[in-house]
């Protein structure tokens, strides 16, 4: 096993068919090609919109959503936001210039312009602007694979979470259960800005400014119509294309049942594993990030929290072909009897990453190999980079946001959303507040919880899948 595993983690870009064609190679060998083959994949409509293409041509609307024309009156809403109160377009009647901004949690790009956002929020609102965000998308539209950048969905709950980490002053309002307001809007993206004047007509939508890179900003254009309406002249450039990733509309097409048919329909393997094994992994020749967690059926904490995890690589795991994504590995603790019942746990949470088992009960000389100790009656939960740093280590009960953050924080940026790395290296300035309500359990299935994948949140879908037949193109993206 020792070899096939480090061979394994050196033939990583073999195509499955080429190593499997190798008649004398022992069968564990090829399973574990197989393995490494299913977490390497990445999925043709699995990432967000690259910015460099819609910056230059701009997102196109939505013919069922069309965008709010100028001269328009601001569309009435009222929200809940996350300081736990409804706002009505009312409320902000005294505001000489309103600025609404769509955005989203899950965007890179719409996390790139927060900042951006932030300064205009900081420079106008003693200038007579008022600027209210609101996030138009339902987690129930959008996929795990597009959420390579993020450590939370786009739910109510989730957008409380993102406000008190940033330290958010502004509203940030949540119209992802019906979409009424967005589509009213005709908000084609994250971010997407729309400027009324004193009457509450509209005089300027579309993009902040020209470019996601804010160093080779030439155009700041929505800076320009504010300080336009400032000055009481008119606006010189009305619409602009936003550009960003597309709303995520309820009524269209998602590909998100699509996505969960693929991942159940995922092989889930079990392999016995040397202590050599562990020491190969704990070297991590993947040239990805690495998750690696120690668990056992025999804790309950163990049991629940895999989920957690299990989803953190399927949001991950395909980020980027050219930069380092996600790998995860699990290794469960149990006795080698127990192989049959640790298969078929891992088979219920489709687990198709690559999964190991110790191979005997001597746990020491498995954790002297992996080179940390922990209590084997809990779990362990380790994130090793590239270049086999070990930048997490957390002993029982995991938090999953911190540890989706420490991930984040070593993933480098990639060409199409420069400055992603920064955003999750920085520490906002915190201001004393009682803005928000404390945060509590962060797992995903209550970050979930309020607009849930509908009740039937990922791990239900994903059993209803499985029991699907998938149609032909879907069995051959599957490889």
């Amino acid at each position: 096993m020792s070899q096939a595993l480090g061979h394994d983690i050196d033939t990583r870009r073999t195509s499955r068919r080429d190593r499997c064609l190798t008649a004398s190679t022992v069968s564990i060998v090829c399973l574990s090609v197989t393995v490494a083959f299913a977490l390497a994949q990445s999925p043709a409509a699995g990432q967000t919109e690259a910015p460099a293409r819609s910056q230059a041509k701009g997102i196109q609307p939505d013919r069922d959503h069309p965008v709010l024309a100028i001269g328009a009156p601001a569309p009435d809403f009222s929200l809940p936001g996350v300081d736990g109160k409804v706002h009505t377009l009312t409320e902000y009647a005294r505001s000489p210039i309103l600025a609404i901004v769509f955005e989203s949690n899950h965007c890179p790009v719409s996390m790139l312009y927060e900042t951006r956002i932030k300064k205009i929020y900081e420079d106008y609102r003693n200038k007579g602007v008022t600027v209210v965000a609101i996030n138009p998308n339902s987690p129930r539209a959008v996929r795990l694979d597009e959420m390579g950048y993020t450590d939370v969905p786009d739910s109510l709950e989730a957008m409380k979470i993102r406000a008190a980490y940033r330290h958010r002053e502004w509203p940030y309002l949540y119209d992802g259960d019906t979409q009424a307001i967005a589509a009213k809007f005709g908000a084609v993206a994250t971010p997407h800005i729309f400027v009324f004047d004193r009457n509450r007509t509209l005089q300027y939508q579309g993009r902040i400014d020209d470019n996601v890179n804010e160093s080779l900003v030439k155009s700041r254009d929505a800076r320009v119509a504010i300080e336009a309406l400032l000055s009481g002249k008119p606006v010189p450039v009305q619409e602009t294309k936003a550009f960003g990733c597309t709303t995520k509309w309820l009524t269209k097409a998602t590909g998100v049942e699509q996505e969960q048919a693929r991942i159940a329909a995922e092989p889930v393997k079990l392999t016995m594993a040397t202590p050599a094994d562990l020491k190969t992994v704990r070297a991590n020749g993947t040239g990805k990030i690495l998750l690696v967690h120690f668990w056992t059926t025999a804790c309950t904490t163990c049991v629940t929290q895999f989920a957690d995890l299990q989803t953190t690589f399927w949001m991950y795991r395909n980020r980027s072909a050219r930069y380092a994504s996600l790998d995860f590995v699990s290794v469960s603790t149990n006795a080698p009897a127990d192989q049959s019942a640790v298969l078929a746990f891992l088979q219920k949470q489709h687990a198709g990453n690559m999964n190991l088992q110790l191979s005997t009960t001597d746990v020491r000389s498995f954790q002297a190999a992996f080179g940390a100790k922990w209590n084997p009656a809990t779990s362990f939960t380790a994130v090793i980079t590239p270049d086999g740093t070990l930048v997490y280590q957390k002993e029982g009960k995991l938090d999953v946001l911190e540890m989706r953050r420490a991930i984040l924080r070593h993933m480098p940026d990639v060409a199409a959303y420069p400055g992603q790395h920064d955003y999750w290296n920085e520490i906002p300035a915190r201001k004393p507040s009682n803005h928000f309500p404390p945060q509590q359990d962060t797992s995903w299935t209550v970050l979930m919880a309020v607009e849930t994948r509908a009740s039937y949140v990922v791990r239900s879908n994903l059993d209803q899948a499985r029991r699907r037949p998938l149609h032909r193109s879907q069995r051959c993206r599957l490889g």
